[in-house]
C-alpha cells in the first residue's frame, strides 16, 4: 500500500511489532510489554487480564503463566485469544487474534532459569487464580517452597508458556483531530499469506 511508510512500513509484521516494542522500552515508565489478554470461558463470557509478553518470535507472540489458572483453563478450552499492547507514551497500539498453543518445552525451562529466585519459588507457591485465606498464608507457602526447593528449583509441571500465532494483527497510531493511522494485516490461516488494509479511525 503506497502510503504504508515510516512507523507502518514494511513486509513483516512480527518485525514492525518488536520495532514498536524496543522504541516503547525506551520511553513507557513500567512494563512497556505489558498486554492486556482477552479471552472466554465456557460460557462465553470474556475475561481480559494483563500478562507480560515475554518474546515476539518470528511468526508468534510469547507469554507464561500457571497452567491451573482461569486464564491458562480458558485458553486451553478455546485454542483462541487476543490481545492489545497499548503504549501511551508513543500513542501506539498493537492489536493481535489468532491461535494459542502451548509452549511447554526446552524454551520454558530457559524462560524460567532466567527469572530471578524468588520469582521462581513464586511460581511453586501460588495456586494462581484460586481462593487465598490471607497473605499470611501465602507468605507461608513461600517460605516452605524456599526450604523444600532450594536454590535452583525446576520449573513446576503446571507451569509454562503459550504461544498466540496471530490471523490478525493491527498497527494503531494517534493522529490529529482523531484521524487515526490503522493498518490491519489478515491472512485466512497461519499458513496463507497476510492481506494489509488501512482502516477508517
Amino acid at each position: 500500500m503506497s502510503d504504508r511508510s515510516g512507523i507502518f512500513a514494511g513486509d513483516d509484521p512480527f518485525a514492525i511489532a518488536r520495532s514498536w516494542l524496543n522504541e516503547a522500552v525506551e520511553s513507557e515508565i513500567n512494563d512497556p510489554n505489558a498486554i492486556a489478554l482477552s479471552t472466554v470461558d465456557a460460557d462465553g463470557l470474556p475475561n481480559c487480564r494483563m500478562v507480560l509478553l515475554k518474546e515476539i518470535e518470528a511468526a508468534a507472540f510469547v507469554f507464561y503463566t500457571n497452567y491451573e489458572s482461569a486464564k491458562a483453563q480458558e485458553l486451553d478450552s478455546t485454542g483462541k485469544a487476543a490481545f492489545v499492547m497499548h503504549w501511551k507514551s508513543l500513542r501506539r497500539q498493537v492489536r493481535a487474534r489468532g491461535i494459542i498453543t502451548r509452549e511447554n518445552g526446552p524454551q520454558a525451562d530457559e524462560y524460567y532459569k532466567s527469572r530471578s529466585l524468588k520469582s521462581r519459588l513464586g511460581a511453586w507457591a501460588s495456586a494462581q487464580s484460586r481462593p487465598l485465606s490471607s497473605r499470611g498464608a501465602l507468605m507461608a507457602e513461600v517460605a516452605k517452597v524456599t526450604a523444600t526447593k532450594g536454590s535452583n528449583p525446576d520449573r513446576p509441571p503446571f507451569w509454562g508458556g503459550f504461544r498466540l500465532a496471530p490471523v490478525e494483527i493491527e498497527f494503531w497510531a494517534d493522529g490529529a483531530f482523531r484521524l487515526h493511522d490503522r493498518f490491519v494485516w489478515r491472512r485466512e490461516t497461519l499458513e496463507a499469506l497476510w492481506t494489509v488494509d488501512r482502516l477508517c479511525p
